[in-house]
């Protein structure tokens, strides 16, 4: 099953009683506050949950040695959060 937003949006008025609209605004002002720190090169750390940083690569692009930039995101996942995917047996 995946979690969309709107599927999101539902749960969370379920268990917070808050209305959807009002659960809709708050999640859509995250992602753009989080979308606007990591466009700055920020990163974006949800303790016990995942980081979300901004590298910069460079790479050659031709014999001529130029280089070529661009930047990717990445995602690490927290430790606790690991240990709950892969409990030890």
């Amino acid at each position: 099953m995946t979690m969309t937003k709107n599927r999101t949006i539902q749960e969370v008025g379920l268990r917070t009683r808050l209305k959807n609209r009002d659960v809709q605004l708050m999640l859509e002002t995250l992602i753009e506050v989080w979308t606007e720190e990591l466009v700055a090169g920020g990163r974006v750390e949800v303790e016990h949950f995942i980081v979300i940083d901004v590298q910069t690569i460079e790479r050659p692009t031709n014999r001529l040695m130029r280089k070529y930039r661009f930047r990717q995101l990445t995602m690490r996942v927290s430790h606790a959060l690991r240990e709950k995917l892969n409990p030890k047996p």
